[in-house]
């Protein structure tokens, strides 16, 4: 009956999902207008003169790009209990994330933007559902990796992490079947929450997996060491892996290797700003980009982001195969706010994107502006038809060898290395060169010498994070740092 259930009302969300999928100008304007009209008489609607703004351009003119250091004065104010700052009332959330140069961050989500992070879950899954006609995935467990749902409070709003927010808005008809049990959720300690998770649902009949690919690869781990088995024998039934928060490619042969079959997967692009896409296409890239989640985007082209006053795109205005910085402005008082996240567009009919890195993660040290989705294609291109299998890697560049020229260091914690290393660097350098045209100019030029790579021990990364208190949570290693500081600890542990 459920099955029979979820495929209606998979057809019935389709259907309604066409209205602004085929309507996206209109759909933004709605949404700008309707953001703009409820914000006028909050502290911050009444600091950029939101009575005088009508259209897109005025926005522009009344409200600067920030990022959340510049709007942490506002935030700061509604962390101490102070109303109607950037939203009105308060907020019922505040989802605390690791910051860069802030430290913590607490970012707002209220009684209008929550809701839009659970209709988006649910709708990548019914997605899938109409597209497939696949529904088997209800019949058993399913489990989403996630951070502890216990909540704080701060000054009369819950603070938590947002995947320990999500967890307390799991529909009634899959709470019966959702796993692991709340007290296990409730561990802080990573590496025990893994283990006692893995004790729950070894014996259950697990159809759904999900969460950040570097968590699940460790739940995988500890089953597989455990049993011996691959997981998709251990889970005959397990059929659907969501995933989202980094890029798959580099963990799709470990993945492959670990599970040991094929399973049909779901790419989300969520964060604590908001849900922003999901994948609605299983035979191309991109990810289906949002228009009903009460955000109204913007977009700054990459190779302008430092210019003064750079022109902030519209949607319609985007141009296919160019690196955009991510702005929005949301329901929960986030306005014209840089989230950190370049994307890149695919398709405009309808809008879909691929994730391509994070501003502050690039190497740049010659020019060469270097980004997340360059190394990881580079990786992907060159394990592709080999043995060789990595469990994470990072790059940072050696501006003051000990002798030679500069170079780019590739931090690679392997699982199966290659046999020889030498003729692995060349065939990863002939990648990055084709994936970067400043780089590969540098390498002929001389400026920079052939990439290096540094084989980083068993378990290194996760170390690594373990040391700065990051392991688990919603934290990830950076692809790239444009200093040695991530480098040189990993490299350290030899």
């Amino acid at each position: 009956m459920k099955q029979i259930a979820a495929k209606l009302f998979a057809k019935i969300i389709h259907a309604r999902n066409q209205r602004w999928i085929k309507n996206p100008v209109k759909s933004q304007e709605k949404t700008f207008q309707k953001l703009i009209a409820t914000a006028r008489e909050t502290t911050f609607g009444k600091d950029h003169n939101f009575k005088s703004i009508n259209t897109p351009a005025d926005f522009t003119k009344c409200v600067p790009i920030r990022d959340y250091e510049e709007l942490s004065p506002y935030i700061d104010r509604m962390v101490a209990g102070e109303e109607n700052i950037l939203w009105p009332g308060k907020p019922i959330y505040f989802s605390k994330t690791s910051g860069t140069t802030s430290g913590a961050k607490y970012i707002p989500i209220t009684k209008e933007s929550m809701p839009t992070h659970i209709t988006a879950a649910r709708d990548a899954l019914l997605s899938y559902i109409n597209r497939t006609g696949k529904t088997s995935f209800l019949k058993g467990k399913q489990i989403f990796i996630q951070g502890s749902p216990e909540l704080e409070d701060k000054n009369g709003v819950a603070l938590g992490r947002l995947s320990g927010i999500v967890a307390h808005y799991v529909p009634r008809y899959l709470q019966k079947s959702r796993m692991p049990s709340w007290e296990t959720n409730c561990i802080d300690d990573w590496e025990h929450k893994v283990d006692t998770i893995v004790e729950e649902t070894l014996t259950k009949n697990m159809t759904l997996i999900g969460g950040i690919p570097s968590w699940i690869q460790m739940y995988f781990e500890k089953l597989k060491k455990r049993t011996n088995k691959n997981v998709g024998d251990i889970f005959k039934d397990f059929s659907l892996l969501v995933y989202g928060g980094v890029n798959f490619e580099p963990y799709k042969s470990v993945f492959n290797n670990l599970i040991g079959r094929k399973v049909d997967t779901i790419e989300l692009f969520p964060a604590s700003e908001g849900f922003f896409a999901y994948q609605d296409l299983a035979e191309q890239d991109g990810l289906l980009l949002l228009l009903n989640n009460d955000i109204f985007y913007e977009f700054i082209r990459v190779d302008h982001i430092q210019q003064e006053n750079s022109k902030r795109y519209l949607l319609h205005e985007i141009e296919l195969g160019v690196n955009y910085a991510l702005i929005i402005s949301t329901s929960a008082g986030l306005w014209a706010y840089n989230i950190g996240d370049t994307v890149c567009f695919v398709s405009k009919s309808p809008y879909r994107l691929v994730v391509t890195g994070r501003i502050k993660h690039f190497i740049s040290a010659f020019g060469e502006h270097v980004i997340g989705k360059e190394v990881e294609t580079a990786l992907k291109n060159a394990t592709e038809g080999t043995d060789i299998r990595v469990r994470e890697f990072t790059v940072a560049p050696q501006v003051k060898p000990e002798k030679g020229l500069p170079y780019h260091e590739w931090c690679i914690e392997f699982d199966f290395p290659p046999k020889d290393i030498e003729a692995f660097e060349k065939v990863l350098d002939y990648e990055m060169e084709k994936q970067n045209v400043y780089y590969q100019d540098l390498i002929q030029g001389k400026v920079l010498r052939k990439l290096v790579i540094k084989s980083i021990v068993k378990q290194g990364f996760e170390a690594y994070m373990k040391s700065i208190g990051k392991l688990g949570g919603q934290n990830k290693v950076p692809r790239l740092s444009n200093d040695r500081k991530i480098a040189d600890a990993l490299i350290k542990q030899d």
